[in-house]
């Protein structure tokens, strides 16, 4: 169960950022005893992989803070975000973890199901950002981006810490963006309806 939820986690939070939970888990893998990623997935704590995955990730935090640009990024991220998603869930439910001490083989033989379950995570909450950003850039004409870009990027980091660390934790974070995605489909359906001034 555990093992479903540190993938959950890691997918979920490459949906709103696709380098911080690859990042998130080369580090930790690296530099720490929080995660032992198996024999296959050790590539993610290469130098030159961390490297490249920070320079990405510089390139998306900047660029996700800009009104438009954000909007532009989210179209070019709709291959890349559910790829790290399922990067990530299976690297992370076959993993050793503080929480997770002996993770066995989840899917068997099948080692094709968790990538796919990962990118099919990320894909949603990547098309939930997708559909949620430009209602909040329109509502605060801009002002807005940067700020939801920075509660996203800290959403990713927090949830991809905690799938590792603490990953019940997870349930609690979907349930938030669930709630926002809700909340910013339900202000766009209000704004459609109001008459336009003439």
């Amino acid at each position: 169960m555990l093992e479903l939820t540190t993938g959950l986690g890691l997918a979920a939070s490459a949906g709103l950022n696709a380098w911080i939970p690859l990042l998130v888990l080369g580090l930790l893998a690296r530099y720490t005893d929080l995660i032992t990623l198996p024999a296959s997935w050790e590539w993610l704590t290469n130098g030159w992989v961390l490297t490249v995955l920070a320079i990405l990730l510089a390139v998306e935090v900047v660029a996700d803070k800009i009104p438009v640009v954000d909007s532009v990024n989210d179209v070019l991220q709709t291959v890349i975000r559910p790829t790290s998603g399922g990067l990530v869930f299976a690297a992370g439910s076959s993993s050793e973890t503080v929480t997770v001490t002996d993770p066995g083989e989840l899917f068997d033989d099948r080692g094709w199901v968790p990538i796919v379950i990962g990118v099919v995570i990320a894909l949603v909450v990547h098309a939930g950002k997708a559909v949620v950003r430009p209602v909040i850039n329109t509502m605060t004409a801009g002002v807005g981006a940067p700020v939801v870009s920075t509660a996203e990027d800290t959403t990713s980091v927090l949830m991809s810490l905690a799938a590792i660390v603490v990953p019940i934790l997870v349930i609690g974070f979907l349930i938030g963006l669930v709630a926002l995605w809700w909340w910013a489909l339900r202000r766009r359906r209000r704004r459609r309806q109001l008459p336009r001034p003439t």
